[in-house]
C-alpha cells in the first residue's frame, strides 16, 4: 500500500470539504486513516492455503460442527462505510476438521475487504466447503450497516441477514434445520 499516495489524497479529500488540513487534530489524521485502510483491507492480501497453514486435521466424524457469534467488521463497498455483527458457522466434515481459530481467520480475512453482506456470507461458505472438502457448509451473518443507520433511511434498528448453505444443507431440510436451531440456542 502507498501510504504516501493515500495521504496525499486524504489531505486533498479534507479540503474538498471545506477543512484545514494543517489544524490541530487534522494534521496527522492523513496517516491515521492510510493505517486504518491497509488494516480494513489487509484480506486482499491473504493467502488463504497459509492463513489455514495446515491446520486441517484428520478426524472420523460426520457430526455437524458449529462455531457460532463470531465477531466481524467490513466495509460496504458502496459508501466504504463500516458493517458489523456476527457470523455463523456450520459444517458437517468429512474425516477432515479446522482448527477452531481457523474459522475466524476465515471470516476476518473475507471481511477485511470492501463487501456487500451477501458476497461475504457465500464466500466464507465457498472457502470452508473448499479448503477441507466437507460434506456441507451452514454460514449466517447478522450485521448492522452504518450506511443505513447514519445517512440513507437512517433506521437505528435495522439488522440484515444472510445465509448461504451448501451440500447436505442445501439439500436436506433436517440438516439445515439442526442448524439453525443450534445457532439459535442462548448462550449459557
Amino acid at each position: 500500500m502507498d501510504y504516501e499516495r493515500i495521504e496525499q489524497l486524504v489531505r486533498e479529500l479534507l479540503i474538498q470539504i471545506g477543512e484545514n488540513p494543517d489544524r490541530e487534530g487534522l494534521v496527522e489524521t492523513p496517516h491515521r486513516i492510510a493505517t486504518a485502510l491497509d488494516f480494513l483491507t489487509s484480506g486482499y492480501h491473504v493467502d488463504m492455503k497459509k492463513m489455514v497453514n495446515n491446520a486441517i486435521f484428520s478426524q472420523e466424524t460426520n457430526n455437524m460442527v458449529i462455531a457460532r457469534d463470531i465477531e466481524l467488521y467490513s466495509l460496504c463497498e458502496h459508501h466504504m462505510l463500516p458493517f458489523f455483527g456476527r457470523c455463523h458457522i456450520g459444517y458437517i466434515p468429512r474425516g477432515k476438521i479446522f482448527g477452531v481459530s481457523k474459522l475466524a481467520r476465515m471470516v476476518d480475512m473475507y471481511a477485511r475487504r470492501l463487501q456487500v453482506q451477501e458476497r461475504l456470507t457465500e464466500q466464507i461458505a465457498h472457502a470452508i466447503m473448499d479448503s477441507c472438502a466437507a460434506e456441507g457448509v451452514g454460514v449466517i451473518i447478522e450485521a448492522q450497516h452504518l450506511c443505513m443507520m447514519m445517512r440513507g433511511v437512517e433506521k437505528q434498528n435495522s439488522m440484515m441477514t444472510t445465509s448461504s448453505v451448501l451440500g447436505s444443507f442445501h439439500e436436506s431440510q433436517p440438516t439445515r434445520n439442526e442448524f439453525l436451531t443450534l445457532i439459535a440456542k442462548p448462550r449459557p
